[in-house]
């Protein structure tokens, strides 16, 4: 398993158009990936694949996240949805 946190830094967090582009980057990966707000504790991991249990998390701007993946290509996952999250997702 590799895990990362990161923060979101764009100002409207990981609204519909963000979680979208964080989706479809996921699901170009074999891994089992998860994320979970930091600040709800530990049992709040959803999977990363899934755009509803996404918006879920209510992950607005400022917000620590934990990416973890578990799998053949977990780490070029993980620094992959990392790297989207940093770059603010173009906005």
């Amino acid at each position: 398993m590799y895990i990362k946190v990161t923060k979101v830094i764009n100002h409207s967090g990981l609204h519909a158009r963000p979680a979208s582009l964080f989706v479809a980057e996921a699901k170009k990966f074999d891994s089992t990936i998860t994320i979970r707000n930091t600040a709800d504790g530990e049992n709040n991991a959803v999977n990363a694949k899934s755009i509803v249990l996404l918006l879920t998390l209510g992950a607005g701007a400022g917000t620590e996240v934990e990416i973890s993946a578990e799998g053949e290509d977990e780490v070029q996952a993980v620094n992959s949805l990392v790297a989207i999250i940093e770059t603010g997702f173009g906005e």
